[in-house]
């Protein structure tokens, strides 16, 4: 297990418009580092987001995908996803506000 700290685990915020009608229910969807598990995700989101408080995380591995160019093949980083979904008396994220 990686030693990680709090501000390491979340990468950036994942938008799509899956993620974004997930919102309506308080579910937020982050690509968090690859070692990261859900105990680290949800201490992260509760200690970068003030107010906020965790109910739930589900994750899942992102294998990559197979890109070529030429004759040359390869593959792009596996990566990791996780939906944190909050609690009926949490805060709001702030930084999905504005989208």
């Amino acid at each position: 297990m990686a030693n990680l700290k709090y501000y390491d685990v979340i990468l950036k915020p994942v938008v799509t418009e899956k993620s974004m009608n997930a919102m309506a229910e308080k579910k937020y969807t982050f690509s968090v580092h690859p070692e990261a598990t859900k105990a680290q995700v949800k201490e992260a989101v509760e200690k970068m987001f003030a107010g906020t408080k965790v109910a739930t995380v589900n994750t899942m591995n992102l294998d990559g995908k197979s890109k070529r160019r030429g004759a040359t093949t390869g593959k792009t980083a596996k990566t990791k996803k996780a939906i944190v979904q909050l609690t009926a008396e949490s805060a709001e994220i702030e930084i999905f506000s504005g989208l």
